[in-house]
């Protein structure tokens, strides 16, 4: 997860990668994962790449001789990513900005973008850029959070410590998951073949005070309430623990996640 609408720097990928990945992300990052092999691709591009966690997955799944670029705007991030593999391996780090694409036209086969359509400021930009550097028959692949499932109660108590000014980054994840607006914007960049579908798991909330040190330190919400002042971070991460136990029940916890996974082609 990265994108123009927050900077995930400083400690914040550490945190995302320990404390949200084993819980937010892995499942899906799998499934996405497998969607792209299946087509066997030689040229592979990851969008928003973050910690590397769908990176992994892919290098894994994919022949050795596929090529594979890693991509996201966050440096911090990518230095995360790198850690993942060894030398040899074949992965191609580079910071790039998934609205203006330093790649020339028909260069991938696939490209893939687990979570982070909806940090992007311009994404019908996006969707024209990913048209122009797929290949013809290349498949874009990606999946947004939907929101009738899994909503944790971070948002209700980060604001609960700033009434008048509460943080916002929370509202940017689940807020792009209309399949009508998508589809349209997809057409509209030229794609074609729109498949579209509804992934469901069961995870476990291993420890929530380890959830909630990771949905506050592992993303850009620390630096909003940082700036607001007044409040220890880590004065939220014990609400949280606490609200995370009243809704998910004592550890280990049950929670269900819920994500859209859309495929399509170019023509």
């Amino acid at each position: 997860m990265s994108g123009h609408a927050a900077d995930f720097t400083g400690g914040i990928p550490d945190y995302y990668d320990r404390y949200l990945g084993p819980v937010l992300f892995t499942d899906f990052a799998d499934d996405i994962a497998q969607r792209t092999a299946a087509a066997g691709p030689a040229r592979v591009l990851e969008l928003a790449a973050g910690t590397g966690i769908v990176t992994r997955r892919l290098r894994d799944r994919l022949p050795a001789d596929t090529h594979l670029t890693a991509t996201d705007l966050n440096p911090s991030m990518l230095a995360v990513a790198r850690t993942k593999f060894q030398p040899g391996e074949q992965v191609d780090f580079q910071q790039a900005d998934a609205t203006a694409l330093p790649f020339p036209d028909g260069a991938f086969d696939a490209i893939v973008c687990q979570f982070g359509v909806m940090f992007f400021p311009d994404k019908n930009r996006s969707y024209r850029e990913v048209h122009r550097v797929l290949a013809p028959n290349g498949r874009y692949l990606f999946n947004v959070w939907d929101p009738s499932r899994g909503l944790h109660p971070t948002t209700e108590v980060v604001a609960s410590f700033f009434p008048v000014d509460p943080p916002q980054f929370y509202k940017v994840p689940f807020s792009y998951h209309r399949i009508d607006p998508i589809k349209d914007s997809l057409e509209a960049a030229g794609f074609i073949d729109l498949r579209i579908a509804v992934l469901t798991f069961e995870k476990e909330i291993v420890n929530a005070g380890s959830f909630a040190r990771g949905l506050i330190h592992g993303n850009p919400i620390v630096d909003e309430i940082r700036k607001r002042g007044g409040v220890d971070p880590d004065r939220i991460v014990d609400a949280l623990t606490v609200a995370l136990r009243q809704q998910y029940g004592a550890d280990p916890a049950p929670m269900t996640l819920q994500a859209i996974v859309i495929e399509a082609t170019k023509r």
